[in-house]
């Protein structure tokens, strides 16, 4: 076998797929820009770093070349015993490391308009913090007025789309919010995707802007139902109004 064809152990190719992703990440640079400077295929590079494919010695010191980084120190530590310090999402969320994601957890006030009182906001928190056990970020739902209907599940990240989008599937029934990467105040925004509960059991999809905001940067957040007359509605109001005006999502008019 040529020396360029030389392939890493499968330990060897993790840990050098870390590397690679942190990098992507803390740059803020796309698969397919890293995959040009490189001089090495898309598909080479996606196959390697989601574990399909070990990479090559020859890959190896062409990311090395790009990056300006020395992967295979990284990839020579790995020989003995590895403590992994955060673990890696599997390549359906994202295949993101935690250090990499680091800055989406924590605590927010979550804003949509209420589905059952025309002008009000809907706030209650969600909390984003990462599970050893399933090696992802995760969500959970607090502070809901209905709460029965809390949800929680998991965050995927991927690289090439450049949002965050929070999961639940309940024996194959889903929910989905795709939100914007934070802004430089932490706050998220984007499009709520479920279903409204009607009388009895009929339910209705529905679709509606929603907005994070980080704890920390609301003093004495009100939750629950915020009718116009609230004193925190104009504030909420304003952030939840954001997500439409920047814009960060769109809603279409239907055609006629």
């Amino acid at each position: 076998m040529l020396v360029s064809e030389k392939q890493l152990t499968s330990e060897q190719s993790r840990v050098v797929a870390v590397t690679v992703r942190e990098e992507i990440a803390r740059r803020r640079m796309s698969r397919q820009q890293l995959a040009d400077e490189a001089r090495i295929s898309i598909s080479t590079l996606e196959k390697a770093l989601s574990g399909r494919r070990p990479f090559t010695l020859a890959t190896t010191i062409r990311l090395e070349e790009a990056l300006g980084v020395a992967l295979r120190k990284a990839e020579a530590k790995s020989i003995g015993p590895v403590v992994i310090e955060a673990g890696v999402a599997p390549d359906e969320l994202g295949a993101y490391a935690r250090r990499s994601v680091k800055w989406i957890e924590g605590t927010y006030l979550t804003l949509r308009p209420s589905f059952g009182e025309p002008g009000a906001i809907y706030a209650y928190r969600t909390d984003i913090a990462w599970d050893d056990g399933q090696s992802s970020l995760v969500f959970r739902e607090g502070e809901r007025l209905d709460s029965d209907f809390s949800q929680f599940g998991s965050v995927a990240v991927p690289n090439q789309s450049g949002h965050v989008y929070l999961v639940t599937n309940r024996h194959g029934q889903y929910r989905l919010i795709t939100v914007s990467r934070p802004t430089i105040t932490g706050e998220m925004h984007g499009i709520l995707t479920t279903l409204l509960a009607g009388r009895g059991s009929h339910l209705t999809p529905i679709a509606a802007p929603i907005a994070f905001i980080p704890m920390h940067a609301i003093k004495d957040a009100a939750f629950g139902r915020i009718a116009a007359d609230h004193v925190s509605h104009a504030v909420y109001r304003t952030v939840l109004k954001r997500t439409v005006d920047e814009p960060f999502a769109m809603f279409l008019p239907g055609r006629d």
